[in-house]
């Protein structure tokens, strides 16, 4: 190998690799978080899509929705799945985050198999711009599957774990815990393809003063699809 190749920046090689002390570039598209603070703290600046990305909860209604809620707004006209929330879904909680209800599917399944078939199907589609699938226990091997699947296409795909996963190994290439704060949210680089980050990141979220003021006019999203009635409709 020639010394210039040697001084060479890794990614110039190949478009996986990346020094230790910085962020990893990769080849996916990335889509921008609406936090600036978290994307210049993600390889690519931003969610990747195509690929598997962790969030493991505190507890459901950590803030997660509106932690991702400025990303999905970036995907007008594109189906949003949301399979096995821990609740149902508020069309005006939403809507007040720039997400239409009517791009959003609710999809249950009679069990976790079921769940896990549908979002394999999902991904290996193409057919939405995100899916959303709320899982407590997944197998590793299950969530390899999941990962290559989102790998053919270009669905921003987050599994919401309870935070023990943090333990289990996961073929995610990002990885975040997601605590609530004072005020927002506290995010956890529990793996990332960069530098080590211990240290906390300090998100502030606007209050949900929206859903508030307006708590009896809310409604869920009109009610959940069976994942295996609707799905071969939505994957074509």
């Amino acid at each position: 190998m020639q010394h210039s190749e040697l001084m060479a920046a890794p990614e110039a090689l190949h478009p996986s690799l990346w020094r230790a002390s910085q962020l990893g570039q990769g080849a996916t598209r990335c889509l921008d978080t609406g936090f600036a603070a978290l994307s210049a703290q993600l390889p690519g600046g931003g969610w990747p899509s195509g690929s598997l990305i962790d969030l493991l909860v505190q507890q459901p209604g950590s803030g997660e929705l509106r932690l991702l809620a400025p990303a999905l707004a970036q995907l007008p006209g594109l189906p949003i799945v949301l399979l096995q929330p821990p609740h149902p879904p508020q069309a005006l909680a939403l809507a007040a985050q720039g997400l239409a209800p009517s791009q959003l599917l609710w999809l249950k399944s009679a069990g976790s198999k079921d769940a896990l078939w549908a979002a394999e199907n999902i991904l290996r589609s193409g057919s939405c711009g995100a899916l959303l699938f709320w899982q407590s226990h997944v197998r590793a091997d299950s969530l390899r599957r999941l990962h290559l699947a989102a790998q053919g296409g270009n669905t921003l795909f987050c599994m919401l774990r309870p935070l023990h996963g943090a333990q289990d190994a996961s073929p995610a290439p990002l990885r975040l815990s997601v605590r609530p704060a004072a005020g927002g949210i506290e995010i956890g680089f529990i793996k990332r393809r960069g530098p080590q980050r211990d240290a906390p990141l300090f998100l502030p979220l606007q209050p949900p003063s929206l859903l508030r003021r307006h708590a009896t006019l809310d409604r869920p999203v009109p009610a959940p699809a069976s994942a295996r009635s609707i799905l071969p409709e939505l994957v074509g």
